[in-house]
């Protein structure tokens, strides 16, 4: 149930946003180890943002997933600041990650939780 969040002040293109989705659910699952029949990944882009009192190409992204390891939070940095960096071509030094751990009875799918 890994939810991945981006949100980018960046413009994609069209035919770009899927890739981008496509490339980030795959990472997700692989280092998660979790199938990706269970990742959503969201994408907000040329939204109004600024960082390091510039509006230079930034993006934040956030994600939750139930188990989230802890000592995995600095290769899932490395995986997806790589990731936007490729992807976007937004430097990792103007890329914000928050990790959350979500509690199962917390999250719901299919009528039910996890």
């Amino acid at each position: 149930m890994p939810l991945l969040k981006i949100l980018t002040n960046h413009l994609l293109p069209l035919e770009q946003r899927p890739i981008l989705l496509k490339r980030a659910s795959e990472a997700v699952a692989e280092i998660l180890g979790k199938p990706e029949r269970y990742v959503m990944v969201s994408l907000e882009h040329n939204l109004g943002m600024m960082f390091a009192g510039t509006d230079a190409p930034t993006a934040y992204l956030e994600l939750k997933s139930i188990g989230l390891p802890a000592e995995r939070t600095q290769d899932l940095s490395a995986r997806l600041c790589g990731l936007i960096e490729d992807d976007l071509d937004i430097p990792q030094d103007r890329v914000y990650i928050e990790f959350a751990d979500a509690a199962r009875h917390l999250w719901g799918w299919n009528g039910t939780t996890f």
